[in-house]
């Protein structure tokens, strides 16, 4: 629910609030921030360095520096700091790939009527997408979840557990920084072919190549026989893209790979159990119907009960607060 009620003025903002939205995606896919960079400089050389129009570009330059991600003095344009933390290419803070995601979803955002009245998608799956869409998914996974997973693996306990499965885990963010946080611990990223590259890349930034391993596989559609090697897994965000029933096909294969006593975590965008809340799970949950056949947000009540209906007792939500009102389900295989 909104905290403040609805007027007039806030239905119109509301209405129109996806001006900025595309202005701010415009920047970022034409990487103003990223070729104005540390300089100052004038509209017609930012014209330049992008193959663009003058006047088109002084008009996004302008309305960027309304946004306050651009400042304007003497008719030269530079970054804020904030902007050239997290907005130019070069820093290492860039949250411009998860931004390039929510671009490349618009469309079907657009059209969502269509999704609503005939209940299928409308929009490709990641895994039919170009090399520079599965390039922003990828990545803007991490840049989401580099936010979370250093304070998860401080905040969840793991000592003592050796063997971590990060159970679809694209490019292996929380793997790393478990491992990091555990130092007796090694990893094992499981997820599709196409995510290798990133996940091996990501893991040698970190210098974990010696303890974090890749396997290739589909986890809905593979059976893997992890025999019963692991003591956690680890489900990140990927049950939300599937149906329930292949959500509960995913559950039983990753507690098929843990050993007696083994963890498993759930991290999702969890609705409340009447579904009508909080905003953005209700609203991630379109974002399902638009892209999946199957997808949704699934309520606390729902995601216990998958784990409970695959042996796994002492069922709870951890009380780790998170953004975007994500949150964690977990459990222990039975057996022990």
């Amino acid at each position: 629910m909104n905290a403040s009620p609805w007027t007039k003025h806030t239905l119109l903002e509301v209405a129109n609030s996806y001006w900025k939205t595309c202005a701010l995606h415009t920047g970022v896919k034409l990487e103003i921030f990223t070729v104005i960079g540390n300089e100052k400089i004038d509209a017609e050389a930012a014209a330049q360095r992008i193959g663009g129009n003058t006047h088109g570009v002084e008009t996004l330059l302008n309305a960027l520096c309304a946004m306050d991600l651009l400042t304007k003095k003497m008719g030269l344009y530079a970054n804020t700091d904030f902007s050239l933390t997290y907005l130019v290419k070069t820093s290492p803070d860039y949250t411009g790939f998860i931004i390039m995601h929510y671009h490349h979803l618009m469309d079907s955002w657009n059209r969502m009527s269509e999704s609503v009245l005939s209940g299928k998608p409308c929009r490709r799956r990641p895994v039919t997408a170009s090399e520079s869409e599965r390039e922003s998914f990828l990545m803007g996974m991490f840049n989401l979840a580099m936010d979370l997973a250093p304070h998860f693996a401080r905040e969840i306990d793991l000592s003592g557990r050796k063997r971590f499965l990060d159970f679809g885990g694209g490019p292996g963010t929380y793997a790393i920084h478990f491992c990091l946080e555990n130092p007796g611990m090694t990893a094992t990223v499981f997820d599709l072919p196409t995510t290798r590259v990133f996940a091996e890349n990501t893991i040698a930034r970190f210098g974990l190549t010696d303890r974090i391993d890749f396997q290739e596989g589909s986890y809905v559609h593979d059976t893997v026989d992890f025999d019963k090697a692991y003591d956690v897994a680890w489900l990140s965000h990927n049950l939300h893209g599937e149906n329930p029933e292949d959500a509960e096909r995913v559950v039983a294969h990753a507690v098929s790979a843990l050993k007696p006593g083994g963890l498993v975590f759930i991290h999702e965008f969890i609705l409340n159990n009447d579904k009508t809340g909080p905003l953005f799970p209700a609203l991630f949950s379109i974002n399902m119907l638009l892209g999946t056949p199957g997808g949704r947000a699934y309520s606390e009540q729902e995601l216990m009960g998958i784990l409970e209906r695959n042996g796994v007792v002492d069922v709870k939500r951890l009380d780790v607060k998170a953004a975007v009102t994500s949150g964690i389900v977990c459990g222990r295989v039975g057996g022990y």
